[in-house]
C-alpha cells in the first residue's frame, strides 16, 4: 500500500514556519516497517489546494494530510475534500458533541463549524483539546499543530491499520565506487531496472574529493544479490574499484 503525505499551509511555503511533519511521519512509519511513497506541500490558495487533493484522492494510497481543517477563512481543507468527493459538508454528530462538551455555549456560532465534515467522514480523536480530525476513506486529516497531529497519526495507524506493517524492502545492499561517475555504470543500471523491475535502485554521486558513487539496491534478498553482482562486474570492467565501506 502506498503511503503519501500532504502538508498544507502558506506559512510553510513563505517560511513563517518550518515543516516538522515530514520527518516525524517518516519516523512513525519506520517504527512499523513502513515508508513514504510521496509527499506534497501546498499553500492555502483554493485552486492549488483542490488540484493537489484531487490528485491525492484519485489514488489508492493511505494519505495523511496536515493543516487547514479549522474554521477560519484560510482553512479550506474540509470544504475542498467535500467538493472533490461530491458530498455535502454536514454536522457530524460525534464531532459536534465533542466541541459542545469542550466549549459549551461558546461553541456557537463559529467553533462548531470545525465539526462540519464531508458526509461519510469518521472522526479522529484529538487528545490535546478534543476537537477531532477526520478520515475520509483512506485519507486522514489532522490539524497543522504537531502536538495535535502526531498523536492522531499514531491513533490512525494503531487503530485503522494495525496489520499494515513491514512493507519496506527486506534487504538493502550499498557499495561505494571510487572515482566513478554515473555515466560509467549507466548501461548496467539500465540492465538492472529492466531485469529486476521490483527493485528500488539509488545512485547518489558525491562530487567532493574523492569523487565517488554511493550505489544502493533494495528489495527481495536474492534479486538484490544477483543485481548487485551485475553492478560489481560493470565496475570492474570499467577499471574502477568498489567498497562496502563509505569512501573518506
Amino acid at each position: 500500500m502506498e503511503i503519501g503525505a500532504v502538508i498544507i499551509g502558506d506559512e510553510i511555503l513563505n517560511g513563517k514556519r518550518q515543516d516538522k511533519h515530514f520527518h516525524q511521519l517518516q519516523t512513525m512509519l519506520a517504527r512499523r516497517g513502513l515508508e513514504l511513497s510521496w509527499t506534497l506541500i501546498v499553500g492555502d490558495e483554493p485552486q492549488q489546494l483542490e488540484r493537489i487533493l484531487r490528485f491525492s484522492m484519485s489514488t489508492s494510497a493511505l494519505v495523511f494530510c496536515f493543516g487547514g481543517i479549522g474554521a477560519t477563512p484560510d482553512d479550506r481543507t474540509r470544504q475542498t475534500v467535500a467538493k472533490i468527493a461530491g458530498v455535502p459538508l454536514m454536522a457530524h454528530p460525534e464531532a459536534i458533541a465533542k466541541i459542545e462538551a469542550r466549549f459549551g455555549e461558546k461553541a456557537y456560532p463559529n467553533r462548531v463549524l470545525m465539526g462540519h465534515l464531508p458526509a461519510g467522514s469518521r472522526i479522529i480523536p484529538n487528545v490535546i483539546n478534543d476537537i477531532p480530525g477526520f478520515s475520509y476513506q483512506d485519507h486522514h486529516f489532522t490539524p497543522g499543530f504537531p502536538e495535535m497531529a502526531w498523536p492522531m497519526v499514531e491513533w490512525v495507524l494503531d487503530t485503522l491499520y494495525a496489520d499494515l506493517k513491514n512493507q519496506r524492502p527486506a534487504t538493502e545492499q550499498t557499495i561505494f565506487v571510487a572515482h566513478g561517475r554515473e555515466a560509467d555504470l549507466l548501461p548496467a543500471m539500465n540492465e538492472v531496472v529492466t531485469t529486476y523491475p521490483q527493485l528500488k535502485l539509488s545512485s547518489l554521486p558525491h562530487l567532493g574529493e574523492p569523487v565517488h558513487i554511493e550505489f544502493s539496491l533494495r528489495g527481495e534478498a536474492k534479486q538484490v544479490e544477483s543485481a548487485m553482482q551485475l553492478i560489481k562486474q560493470a565496475v570492474i570492467q570499467a577499471g574502477l574499484h568498489w567498497s562496502a565501506q563509505p569512501i573518506q
